[in-house]
């Protein structure tokens, strides 16, 4: 028997991790297992190849979101085991930088995405969206709130942030959706990535000289300056443009969730005041992807909580474990809006943490403020189980969500 065979009996078996259309804020019973069975195991997902470790403790999850001896770098060259049925990272782009490139290219939008740069866009924002709920109110119930609001409210959000014209919100849209989806096979979802980014290498270009606060116009001046090449602008910003839209699906279940909670929407109307807290506590809860994001490489051996985690071996967080993890959250499934501290990773953690996260909390605290207070009797127009989601999708959500008032 060979070194490597008896080295292979150690460790912890291959569990087959498939992809599961799940609907309403359901938890997936394959991470349940997987987080009962130990604090490190190995999964194989439905593509690419081999087996990864998952870590799933909310302490590790941080730790190894933070090490520089995992790296997304080393990912581009491997045909790592993947929810995602095609996998064409783009080499330079942001998520699959280490630092210090990720840290050069991070900082060149930073400003937009910091509490100034969110607020500089709040009192528009509030605007788009009263004008959004204002239609729904004049074309009367039913409706389907995530046409309505939930989705055409983000777009407009993250292209007034970008400096994306109004009038090309509807192709932002249709290019996220196709790179979004895994039902249109690769070739779709690679044409719509590479027409987003020439639209972007398009705008970044014309904004060499910029001065504006929008992310295009500080890729602009960045390229101006040499600090960052076209290329690597134009990465960041169909990364930045794609993120933005999360929000739709992420809302979708919030809603779902309050909707089929009536008891927490009283709550929120009687006391506005906890509304951010309560916020912090529905992202922690809501289940807002389908299995694991990107993976890391470890570049060297690590050990973690007693296993050894060998140089070159593919490791997973699951932030969405780390969210329900009873040693750091009391009673995990329960929604407490009076939770504090809330230390949630939902928007990630370390120097990959989504830096959309403020711009998320911002929305997510417009739409609850606006549709509560000014739909008062706001409700699901079908029986719980009928809303329909989203299939083959690696962002969880509703596909519509039908209501009346």
């Amino acid at each position: 028997m060979s070194e490597e065979t008896i080295t292979d009996t150690t460790l912890p078996p291959v569990r087959q991790w498939p992809a599961l259309d799940l609907t309403g804020v359901d938890f997936d019973p394959v991470l349940t297992e997987l987080m009962s069975e130990g604090p490190v195991t190995r999964v194989q997902l439905p593509n690419g190849e081999g087996w990864a470790w998952l870590v799933t403790r909310h302490d590790d999850v941080r730790t190894v979101a933070n090490d520089p001896r995992f790296s997304r770098e080393a990912v581009m060259d491997r045909p790592v085991t993947r929810l995602a049925p095609h996998f064409i990272p783009q080499r330079g782009a942001v998520g699959f930088l280490d630092p210090p490139d990720h840290t050069r290219l991070r900082r060149t939008v930073a400003a937009a995405f910091t509490a100034r740069g969110v607020e500089r866009i709040r009192e528009r924002s509030r605007a788009l969206l009263d004008e959004l709920v204002d239609e729904l109110l004049q074309d009367g119930p039913p409706a389907d709130l995530t046409a309505a609001v939930l989705s055409p409210f983000p777009i407009a959000v993250i292209c007034e942030l970008m400096g994306v014209p109004a009038a090309d919100r509807h192709a932002m849209h249709v290019w996220t959706q196709l790179i979004l989806s895994s039902s249109h096979g690769a070739d779709v979802s690679e044409r719509a990535k590479h027409e987003m980014g020439a639209f972007f290498a398009d705008l970044i270009g014309l904004r060499e000289g910029a001065t504006g606060e929008d992310v295009t116009s500080l890729l602009g001046a960045a390229v101006g300056r040499e600090e960052v090449t076209l290329e690597e602008a134009v990465g960041l910003a169909v990364l930045l443009q794609i993120g933005g839209e999360a929000v739709t699906n992420n809302s979708g279940q919030m809603f779902y969730l309050l909707l089929t909670r009536p008891d927490l929407v009283e709550r929120l109307r009687a006391e506005p005041g906890i509304r951010p807290r309560a916020i912090d506590e529905l992202l922690r809860f809501v289940p807002h992807r389908n299995a694991v994001g990107l993976s890391r490489i470890a570049l060297e051996d690590v050990e973690i909580r007693g296993v050894t985690i060998r140089e070159g071996d593919p490791i997973y967080v699951s932030y969405l474990a780390a969210n329900r993890d009873p040693e750091v959250f009391a009673d995990p499934e329960t929604i407490d809006f009076a939770r504090d501290p809330n230390p949630h990773v939902a928007f990630g953690f370390g120097p990959h943490y989504c830096p959309g996260g403020m711009l998320a909390r911002l929305e997510s605290e417009l739409l609850v403020d606006v549709l509560l207070d000014r739909v008062p009797g706001l409700r699901l127009a079908v029986p719980a189980h009928e809303v329909p989601f989203r299939k083959g999708a690696l962002i969880r959500g509703p596909e519509a969500l039908p209501v009346t008032w």
